[in-house]
């Protein structure tokens, strides 16, 4: 069975989220979690043809990440100063963790009343 594509999978995980809608921005999927964006997919065009994911982080997440595995993680353009993290989604993804990463940046936005439909 072939591997879905690394955007059905992001749409998947992040629709089972409450409270979560996907509008293009800057010319890139991008997804709310109420009215603030917690992550956006990029099909390579800002990181030399690679796909990544870019998912708002807690304070220092950015960096712990980097360090842990700067192959996978990076600081993206533009949205890497306010503390987002990139993750590469090439070859073997871990899903898992980019669920949980998701989740994390989610849970950073999203109206109480949604993070509360997740318990």
């Amino acid at each position: 069975m072939p591997r879905k594509p690394p955007l059905d999978k992001l749409r998947e995980i992040i629709e089972a989220l409450p409270e979560t809608h996907e509008k293009l921005s800057h010319g890139a999927p991008t997804w709310w979690g109420g009215k603030k964006t917690f992550a956006c997919y990029h099909d390579g065009s800002y990181d030399d043809g690679k796909r990544a994911v870019w998912i708002k982080a807690p304070e220092g997440a950015q960096e712990d990440l980097i360090e842990s595995d700067p192959a996978k993680f990076y600081r993206p353009k533009y949205l890497g100063p306010s503390g987002w993290v990139a993750m590469r989604l090439e070859g073997k993804v871990d899903w898992a963790e980019v669920e949980f990463l998701l989740l994390q940046g989610y849970k950073m936005v999203a109206p109480k009343r949604a993070i509360a439909q997740l318990e």
